[in-house]
């Protein structure tokens, strides 16, 4: 087996994939077992990747490790600026292929693929290029015969785990932070979805990055994920995706050398819609707060609140969005939601769906799955819902949005909060001052008002409680990948 395969798109064109590990610059087959992957517009197999076991960890760690003592640790802060400025370069340049291999492998709208995650990544790469020579401690005043100042250093080698639902943008949250605030790092793709980030592979080393700065490996959980979590050389994990994982995750970090944890987890998040709300407003974002990505967010905002007066105008105006969504193949321009990620995802939304029904929730548009190849399933609006249901409780990752109502903004806030998550949240308000008093009063990371779901490399993105904890984007994430270090210095001359 080599390790570039052709592989055919739905839309019978073909493409260019790579399917080894990634480490030391180089390709290089993995020892675990081989793993399908699966296009889900289709359900054919794509390809088969090598998946890394314990072995391809310490060899990929071990990159890593070497990398960062010997050289990346040495290289001038705005050098580390320049390689990923060049990776942003070439990423734009490569850009269809990236987004053909993450349509393919994801099933996401190409053109969403193209205009959203990877210009996202792209723009990623610019902002913390920009910030990597600008990292920077502070200087206290003491007492007048000593000096104290603080340096932000770097971890080390940094261990990332990412999602399926993004397969490159969350890798690019972790990986540009990372590297602008002088770290390697070994990153795990999902098994799910790997191609668009081997493809990066081919443009790192095409950046001119030192061998062992970057690599890139994939595998299944309980086992690749295990070796590199446990791993004593790795000194901190990022880790994407579900609560259940994180807790592992953290299990193992614990018991190997106590390395600093970065968690982003799921989400139940509520959007609330005030009696004073822009209806028509209301219903665009929110429609896209839940069904952007097909539903596969951990922020999507799946439980709408709306005050009992607007219910019924806001419902008419939020299917009217919802009829707007094509779904079909990910490579018809037209298309804004393809299929969900796999048969297994595809059965637990259907699942969702009939309990819904089950505990009583009124499914007012969509419901059922399209066609019958593909897993494709029609946006779901659920409405009659309150809060102990478990479609309001549970994640289902799918275009699942279930409505209920409120009397009081007070109200609307307890329910909000009365969730196991805090990752996102959104209010629809032509005041002003609801506007801010409810963004305070939510228990959440990210707040949206009158919008959703817009995010920029600036602004910081993280949860409470169990949407887990740290921060992705903006200033804070470099904070996330440092070290603090505070000198104190006795001054030999006493006036």
């Amino acid at each position: 087996m080599s390790d570039i395969q052709t592989v055919k798109l739905s839309n019978g064109k073909t493409a260019q994939a790579h399917t080894y590990l990634f480490y030391n610059n180089k390709f290089v087959p993995g020892n675990g077992p081989l793993i399908e992957t699966i296009n889900p517009t289709t359900e054919e197999v794509i390809c088969k990747v090598h998946s890394a076991d314990a072995k391809d960890v310490d060899a990929a760690v071990d990159a890593a490790h070497n990398a960062f003592h010997s050289e990346w640790k040495k290289v001038a802060a705005a050098q580390r600026g320049r390689y990923l400025n060049k990776l942003a370069d070439l990423m734009e340049r490569d850009i269809d292929e990236l987004a053909t291999l993450e349509a393919l492998d994801n099933g996401k709208s190409f053109v969403v693929a193209r205009d959203v995650d990877i210009t996202d990544s792209i723009a990623c790469f610019r902002y913390f290029a920009g910030w990597a020579d600008k990292i920077t401690g502070q200087t206290m005043e003491t007492t007048y015969d000593k000096m104290c100042y603080t340096r932000l250093e770097p971890i080390g080698v940094v261990g990332a785990i990412t999602p399926w639902n993004y397969s490159v943008m969350m890798p690019v949250w972790k990986l540009a932070p990372a590297l602008a605030a002088g770290n390697t790092i070994v990153l795990k793709t999902s098994e799910v979805t790997p191609l668009a980030m081997l493809k990066l592979c081919e443009l790192v080393v095409e950046a001119g990055f030192p061998a062992g700065v970057v690599n890139v490996i994939t595998g299944y959980g309980q086992i690749t994920g295990a070796a590199l979590t446990g791993h004593p050389k790795v000194h901190k994990m990022a880790f994407t995706g579900s609560t259940q994982s994180g807790r592992l995750i953290m299990d193992s970090s614990a018991k190997s050398n106590l390395k600093k944890v970065q968690l982003e987890l799921g989400g139940k998040s509520a959007q609330i819609v005030c009696a004073d709300a822009d209806l028509k407003n209301a219903a665009f974002w929110a429609c896209g707060g839940i069904f952007n990505n097909h539903g596969q967010s951990c922020n999507a905002g799946s439980r709408i609140l709306v005050h009992e007066s607007v219910h019924d105008e806001f419902v008419k105006l939020f299917i009217e969005e919802a009829k707007k969504i094509k779904v079909g193949d990910p490579f018809d321009p037209e298309v804004t939601q393809g299929p969900q990620i796999n048969v297994a995802q595809f059965n637990k939304i259907l699942e969702y769906i009939d309990i819904g029904t089950k505990e009583g929730a009124k499914v007012a548009f969509g419901g059922k799955r399209i066609g019958s190849k593909g897993y494709f399933i029609e946006p779901t609006v659920f409405i009659n819902c309150h809060n102990q249901m478990r479609v309001m409780r549970e994640e289902i990752f799918g275009p699942v949005v279930c409505i209920g109502t409120f009397k009081t903004v007070d109200e609307a806030i307890e329910i909000a909060n009365d969730s196991d998550y805090g990752l996102a949240g959104g209010v629809y308000t032509s005041n002003i001052d609801t506007g801010i008093i409810v963004s305070n009063a939510l228990e959440a990371g990210t707040i949206w008002v009158n919008s959703y779901d817009i995010f920029d490399q600036s602004t910081p993105f993280g949860g409470y409680k169990q949407s887990g904890f740290g921060k992705e984007l903006g200033l804070d994430s470099l904070r996330e990948y440092s070290h603090i270090k505070s000198v104190k210095i006795q001054l030999v001359s006493r006036l």
